[in-house]
């Protein structure tokens, strides 16, 4: 970046720094600015503003007056030095004080946790009042054990992980939410190198593939995308659970033979060159979910107050990311040994879209990973189509009533039209998965479709 300062601008530092000299680099200077507010926060300084007043004129009558009494610029001065932007945010929290202000948010070092990271080093957190721990967490069954036992206030969670909570799949029930979803796409099937000339998936039978965790994402997309090519992925292959930190050690040691998971390690192990990319998820379903900021009823019903504010920080910053222009800032704020642990490069290619895929290729797909908050309910739907399909679920279920129960969509969206951003206005829409349409009112027909199938 330093690179390309203008010599001749006279408010641009050429020496080590940023271009303001207020900061200790360009990329602390980016961050800091991420954080001031700019269109979708300044709609949130609104309704801080809104709330506020409604707090010291519980009657309306009494507010007007008031301002056709002193004027709105004297009232906004008045009001400033009563209360200071800290307190107001408190009072923002639907109507009350912030119940608990330090929080422990747990965090797999992916590029899906892209916003519940960049949220601390990028202020978005301590805008709303909120002291967040943000802890790296070694797997996705210890981020389930943490949260189920309350060491965690609330995770980032692969999307069916509240599904599996809720209904005990795999532990305890304990009733959890999708508040947000963190991101969409950013996932890829990446086979190694020794495969290049067997591309095929028909051709696949006796390989092992790896997947972070039974109730993910990646799990259910790559089981479709096996049995869309006549492939059963109970009985011809074997899938296996392996961390995502540790995925490219495994495909580089041979254990694996490829492996659907999240990013950068797709794009890392192109990177250290023994692999390629087989098809991103994108091309699989393009806008699928993946992430979640997850979130139990216990903690909601204790905490709503707080649990507004994690809500609007970590949306504005879901929000944040989605723009293009916004990610050379993010990928300085997010790849620090404590939080990605990544090179620039591999977070660019991926961040970007333009990107080698070790096949000789340099493709550019800018929607390669995106970030949209918004928790479709007719998405839960469909996990619990596919967790029925492969037998994670025996007993007969009421798909639409267990996903409005887990995803908070009508939540989602009167909270994201108060802070002045955009939703949409119903919680279901019809999807399409490798050509194939998904109709969410119909969830029992779309899965007698399927010809391999447990159920």
């Amino acid at each position: 970046m330093s690179a390309f300062k203008n010599p001749f601008d006279s408010s641009v530092h050429l020496k080590k720094g940023c271009s303001c000299g207020q900061h200790a680099s360009q990329s602390e200077h980016d961050a800091r600015a991420a954080s001031e507010p700019k269109e979708e926060e300044a709609a949130l300084n609104r309704v801080i503003e809104s709330t506020l007043m409604r707090s010291i004129f519980p009657h309306d009558e009494t507010r007007r007056n008031f301002l056709k009494a002193v004027g709105v610029g004297t009232a906004m001065a008045a009001l400033s030095s009563l209360f200071p932007l800290g307190a107001a945010q408190a009072l923002a929290a639907e109507g009350g004080a912030i119940e608990k202000k330090s929080l422990k948010v747990g965090f797999i070092p992916i590029t899906c946790a892209t916003p519940i990271i960049m949220a601390k080093p990028m202020g978005f957190y301590e805008r709303e009042g909120l002291n967040v721990d943000i802890i790296k967490t070694a797997g996705w069954a210890l981020i389930r054990d943490k949260v189920l036992n309350h060491e965690y206030d609330a995770s980032q969670m692969l999307a069916p992980m509240p599904i599996a909570a809720t209904m005990g799949l795999g532990s305890q029930p304990n009733e959890t939410f999708v508040a947000t979803i963190q991101n969409i796409n950013g996932q890829a099937i990446t086979m190694h190198i020794k495969h290049k000339d067997n591309r095929d998936p028909k051709n696949w039978k006796g390989m092992k593939f790896g997947i972070p965790f039974d109730y993910s994402i990646h799990n259910l997309l790559l089981r479709y995308y096996l049995a869309e090519h006549g492939i059963d992925p109970d009985k011809d292959v074997q899938l296996t659970i392996i961390s995502p930190p540790d995925m490219v050690a495994n495909l580089r040691a041979g254990n694996i033979d490829g492996f659907l998971g999240p990013e950068p390690f797709n794009q890392r192990a192109v990177y250290e060159g023994f692999a390629f990319i087989q098809v991103l998820s994108k091309d699989i379903w393009d806008g699928h979910p993946c992430c979640a900021f997850g979130v139990t009823d216990k903690f909601v019903k204790e905490n709503p107050n707080t649990f507004s504010a994690l809500f609007r920080a970590i949306s504005n910053a879901t929000v944040y990311a989605h723009k293009q222009e916004n990610r050379p800032a993010i990928i300085e704020a997010i790849a620090p040994a404590n939080y990605l642990n990544q090179p620039i490069p591999v977070l660019q290619q991926v961040m970007t879209g333009k990107f080698a895929d070790g096949l000789g290729n340099i493709r550019d797909v800018p929607g390669r990973v995106d970030f949209d908050p918004f928790p479709w309910q007719s998405m839960g739907v469909w996990m619990l189509t596919q967790l029925k399909r492969w037998g994670y679920i025996k007993q007969e279920i009421d798909y639409k009533q267990i996903a409005e129960q887990v995803f908070l969509a009508t939540d989602a969206r009167t909270r994201l039209r108060e802070m002045g951003l955009s939703a949409p206005d119903s919680n279901y829409e019809n999807h399409t998965i490798m050509g194939k349409v998904f109709n969410p009112a119909q969830p029992q027909v779309y899965l007698d479709s399927f010809s391999i199938r447990r159920t």
